[in-house]
């Protein structure tokens, strides 16, 4: 079965470990794949940012078991009260420094499949300003892509996205407001009618796509995100969910409807509350075409592991 397609309604950018998928590392830096897709039912099909795939599930009798994640008693929190205090926490550090144009940022991650538990961990670079990326193709060989401009492209460089976020408000009212009514993250603009998506989960969504990019998160907008995801209603924070590394942290959610046989989560590092994973849990078997494609506890994951800026490719932090 080729998760990646059957995934296309979910995460169509699932990530692959070729030349191609390090050529768009740049898309993990402003992260999820385009848009970090928490996303409502249409544009959960569309997800992660433009990523609608016409798919043909092949039909099959039987289903290889998945490894789930091992079980971890998990605890629902009182999410006003964790987000208050993850905004009083961040917003004492103080602002990194803007990296160099012709510096690189370094991201290593741990992506999991759900049909067969399947892992594999990959390394990327991209140039600040967008204009190369690098990484290691299936036979290992180390290349550096160009990427030309695109105009269609509306994905921002890590440049472009800090020049992005520095200009957002920091009055938890306002931003809310404003990522409402962002028509940026609209996956398919000319679609807006009807796509379904209200704007209480168009700010969800949004502001968990800016919690992915702490690297040139300013302080303050950080600690506004998180008291407006407190504003939002339905956001639920769960304590001990555990990522696809293994690491135990906050689950940060919002139920989605027409997707309740499954949670994705944010997961928050608990003590630093920096983003550790992007993930996905089946909460019951799920059929398609009459077939067990997902078992439950299976486990769709993008965890990141290290990250950084460094002057060259091919150099970690």
């Amino acid at each position: 079965m080729d998760d990646l397609k059957i995934l296309g309604e979910m995460r169509a950018d699932a990530p692959t470990p070729d030349a191609d998928r390090l050529g768009g590392v740049r898309r993990r830096v402003i992260r999820d794949g385009r848009r970090f897709a928490l996303m409502p039912s249409m544009l959960i099909a569309a997800v992660a940012a433009v990523l609608v795939v016409a798919i043909a599930l092949p039909m099959s009798r039987s289903t290889p078991e998945v490894p789930s994640t091992p079980p971890v008693r998990t605890v629902l929190l009182n999410s006003e009260t964790v987000l208050e205090k993850a905004a009083k926490t961040v917003e004492k550090r103080s602002l990194a420094p803007e990296p160099r144009a012709d510096q690189w940022v370094y991201t290593k991650s741990l992506d999991r499949q759900p049909s067969d538990g399947k892992t594999t961990v990959q390394e990327g670079w991209t140039r600040y300003d967008g204009k190369q990326t690098a990484g290691r193709d299936r036979e290992g060989v180390f290349r550096i892509s160009d990427v030309p401009p695109d105009p269609n492209d509306d994905d921002l460089s890590p440049q472009q996205y800090r020049e992005k976020l520095l200009k957002l408000p920091t009055d938890p009212d306002k931003l809310l407001a404003h990522v409402q009514g962002d028509r940026h993250w609209i996956d398919y603009p000319k679609e807006e009618a009807q796509s379904g998506e209200d704007p209480d989960s168009r700010a969800y969504r949004i502001l968990s796509l800016y919690l992915g990019q702490q690297a040139v998160m300013p302080p303050k907008l950080e600690a506004a995100i998180f008291r407006a995801m407190a504003k939002i209603p339905g956001v639920g924070i769960e304590q001990g969910v555990r990522d696809a590394a293994g690491r135990t942290g906050l689950g940060l959610f919002r139920p989605t409807k027409g997707e309740e046989g499954r949670r994705r989560y944010l997961i928050l590092d608990p003590r630093t509350y920096r983003a550790m994973a992007d993930q996905t849990i089946w909460l019951r078997d799920e059929l398609i075409n009459g077939e067990v494609a997902f078992r439950k506890g299976a486990v769709f994951a993008d965890a990141e592991l290290a990250s950084g800026i460094v002057d060259k490719p091919g150099q970690v932090p």
